[in-house]
């Protein structure tokens, strides 16, 4: 999904797993936690999306770098949910290890190509 390979079928489960614990938040009436990790959670997925139909190299590495900020976030909101006692520690390290692994996975593509950018304006001078 969206273009990206592996990366891509990482964000699909864990955009799956953050709809699923959003329901769950919900029920326990924490409606706001909730929309905040929603909104940061799926808009992984989105920015890598329009990385996918990028207009250069720069601007997949931007849309990028976007979805980078937005799984940081989502990290953030998992810490958040964690210390107000709503999920339990295996799922804590479960879902904060996929949020981890797509935050590493990011930062490599990321840097790779910008690193290729740089080299395209190297070969040119």
């Amino acid at each position: 999904m969206y273009g990206l390979g592996i990366l891509g079928d990482k964000i699909e489960a864990f955009t799956k797993r953050v709809v699923k614990a959003t329901k769950y938040l919900k029920e326990q009436k924490e409606y706001s936690l909730a929309d905040q990790f929603f909104r940061s959670g799926t808009s992984i997925g989105a920015n890598c999306s329009e990385a996918a139909s990028a207009v250069s190299k720069a601007d997949f590495a931007n849309k990028l770098s976007i979805a980078l900020k937005e799984a940081n976030e989502t990290c953030h909101w998992i810490d958040v949910i964690y210390a107000s006692e709503l999920i339990n520690q295996e799922t804590y390290e479960s879902i904060k290890g996929d949020a981890i692994e797509i935050c590493k996975l990011l930062t490599t593509i990321i840097k790779n190509t910008r690193s290729n950018i740089e080299n395209t304006k190297n070969l040119k001078k």
